[in-house]
């Protein structure tokens, strides 16, 4: 798999800046900012994933990494959304 992102550098950019934009929106985003504020958070996301994809063609486990991340938040939204449903039917 290692092998498969250093042939295709430009994808692995782009899945690196997606599950950062996630983590970040899921995570960090507080409340909503102006525009350009927004702009440029999302430029210094960008710029830390070329930084992160170096590291990924260096050898470091970026992308599986990330994915953990986001599927372990994927299962704690799971978790919240049934207990909420069994909250409501008490």
């Amino acid at each position: 798999m290692t092998d498969w992102f250093r042939a295709h550098p430009y994808i692995t950019w782009v899945l690196i800046f997606v599950l950062i934009t996630y983590v970040y929106n899921k995570v960090f985003r507080v409340r909503k900012l102006p525009i350009l504020k927004d702009a440029i958070i999302y430029l210094m996301l960008a710029l830390g994933s070329g930084m992160l994809l170096f590291f990924q063609l260096a050898g470091l486990p970026i992308v599986p990494s990330l994915s953990v991340a986001v599927a372990l938040m994927f299962m704690v939204k799971i978790r919240y959304f049934i207990q909420e449903r069994s909250q409501k039917k008490e």
